[in-house]
């Protein structure tokens, strides 16, 4: 699958410097240059939550900012050290914080390959939504991820193809969104 490059699209109005005009901005040190070469062409959609299946925390957001309190809960101690990040991130009441510029590159993904191409960190905007595999997301979730997403494609020109989910790029190593995630109501959501 050949990618469309994107180089006609220019960050509007709603992406000045790169950051959503729409989204709380708290910047994350864990972030650098994508490659040269890599035009933004994938949307990864996670899902999030610390402790697991815990939501309304500070947890995810200390996380993404290298500040998390690995003894807060026995479940952080595999973080320890961890550098992290996403672009965005939609809490279960649809509020939307970015964390990277979209034109610089998140450590999101991981070991991933989407359409044999690896690295998928170097082309993609990761959108983490506060949840777990097995916990249906919230209304305002849906809303502000099709808004968001919608603002993306327009502003990168990305087409609904290039819209995953985690488990997609990183089969057998992640699950995430899960399958709570309501792939058909998303997708219906981006033609509106």
């Amino acid at each position: 699958m050949a990618f469309v490059k994107n180089a006609e699209h220019q960050a509007p109005v709603l992406f000045p410097g790169g950051w959503y005009v729409a989204a709380e901005k708290t910047p994350s040190p864990f972030f650098n240059q994508r490659p040269a070469a890599a035009d933004i062409r994938l949307l990864v959609i996670h899902n999030i939550s610390l402790p697991a299946g815990c939501f309304g925390l500070p947890y995810i957001r200390q996380l993404f900012l290298g500040c998390l309190d690995v003894n807060a809960d026995p479940s952080f101690a595999d973080l320890a050290g961890l550098e992290v990040s996403a672009h965005f991130l939609i809490d279960r009441q649809g509020r939307i914080c970015q964390f990277v510029a979209t034109g610089q590159r998140a450590w999101h993904a991981g070991v991933s390959s989407f359409a044999g191409v690896d690295n998928c960190n170097d082309y993609s905007i990761g959108i983490e939504l506060e949840g777990a595999d097995d916990t249906p997301f919230t209304d305002a979730q849906y809303q502000a991820l099709a808004q968001l997403s919608r603002d993306l494609m327009n502003c990168y020109g990305i087409d609904a193809g290039h819209i995953v989910g985690h488990s997609d790029i990183a089969p057998g190593r992640k699950t995430d969104p899960g399958p709570c995630f309501d792939w058909p109501r998303y997708r219906r959501s981006l033609e509106s």
